[in-house]
């Protein structure tokens, strides 16, 4: 429980279902000192959000400091990744280590059967398989950011909320007269309370070097204070002005090289993608597979031809249909059937 409407609805609804139902708080994140942050995640305001729904719905309530977890398996990962040039999605890294891992581990010790948390997918049991699919509210859909679950953790896991859209969820909570039925939804970075720039300044400041920024000839354009400044396919704040358009199409953080071009320069016929896993279980395809692929957590799904690039590894070629602008190596690349999610991996290599 964030302190959030859809977690919160979340409970609500297995309690009403008639389970015993625990409420639980992760604390994520502190202060230097630490105190709770005034902004982003773990706030006082957000804990005592989800403590006045718990006691609402009069259930247990618990908060659980996972400070220390969270600093090695989420924030140095996402610090590194900007060092070496590529754009993490934290979201995934703490489901995969945290929420669906040591939780988990944690609703052992509490003798708890489910996780339940608000987030907007779906689970089913088909053929002796469990199916993670999309969320119902395709604007709300967060299955991107869980494709790395499988048998074991989808067993145990419920998505009360993934059923419904964000307006339904909020209609639910208003009629069960929960105090954050209109408490505004949150996109930053929960750690970040600021610019992300500027964090990994402070985390890392040998990471921040100055550089040249150059064009696709290697032309010297102008410099730059540091890569980490920069994302593939970011467009304002270049600081250099060349008439037209231009687009970050590469980062070089060993030489703090920055690397523009046009909108075509953008354009990737096929990605390498590494740490791949399936959600079912299964042997994966040994022959290329046509499926659906998204690269960004907001992106749309496109058609593309997924082959191992070795029998047995867990790295494969994503071969887009049509080429794609501004995949970015970090990014996730989210195989899909339908609304369906295959699995996924992280996005290695471009390959124009």
């Amino acid at each position: 429980m964030s302190g959030g409407v859809d977690s919160s609805v979340a409970a609500a609804m297995m309690h009403r279902e008639g389970h015993e139902v625990t409420g639980v708080t992760l604390k994520l994140w502190q202060g230097p000192d630490g105190e709770a942050p005034a902004h982003g995640c773990c706030t006082v305001s957000d804990s005592e959000d989800a403590r006045r729904v718990a006691a609402g719905l009069d259930i247990p309530y618990y908060v659980f400091d996972y400070t220390d977890d969270f600093a090695s398996a989420v924030v140095d990962p996402f610090v590194e990744a900007y060092r070496n040039g590529r754009t993490p999605n934290p979201c995934v890294e703490c489901n995969r280590s945290i929420k669906f891992s040591i939780l988990l581990e944690e609703a052992d010790r509490l003798d708890c059967d489910l996780l339940v948390t608000g987030h907007y997918a779906r689970v089913s049991r088909e053929g002796g398989r469990w199916r993670l699919r999309r969320g119902v509210d395709p604007s709300k859909d967060q299955s991107y950011v869980l494709h790395m679950l499988g048998q074991r953790e989808l067993a145990r896991t419920r998505f009360p909320v993934g059923e419904m859209t964000k307006p339904e969820t909020r209609r639910v909570a208003a009629d069960l007269g929960l105090r954050n039925a209109h408490k505004r939804d949150s996109y930053e970075i929960c750690f970040i309370a600021d610019d992300y720039r500027r964090f990994i300044a402070r985390r890392a400041p040998e990471a921040v070097r100055p550089g040249r920024i150059v064009d696709a000839s290697r032309n010297r354009l102008g410099e730059h204070p540091g890569v980490v400044n920069f994302t593939v396919g970011q467009r304002r704040g270049l600081g250099v002005a060349v008439g037209e358009p231009r687009y970050v199409v590469e980062l070089d953080p060993h030489t703090s090289t920055v690397v523009i071009g046009s909108a075509r320069d953008l354009l990737t016929e096929a990605v390498e993608v590494e740490g791949v896993t399936w959600v079912d279980g299964a042997p994966p395809p040994e022959s290329p597979t046509e499926c659906l692929v998204q690269v960004r957590v907001h992106g749309q799904p496109v058609r593309a031809l997924l082959a191992p690039l070795e029998s047995g590894s867990d790295r494969w070629q994503v071969s887009f249909v049509e080429p794609q602008s501004s995949p970015a190596p970090g990014q996730m690349a989210v195989f899909y059937r339908g609304d369906r999610v295959l699995g996924g991996g992280t996005i290695d290599r471009l390959l124009k």
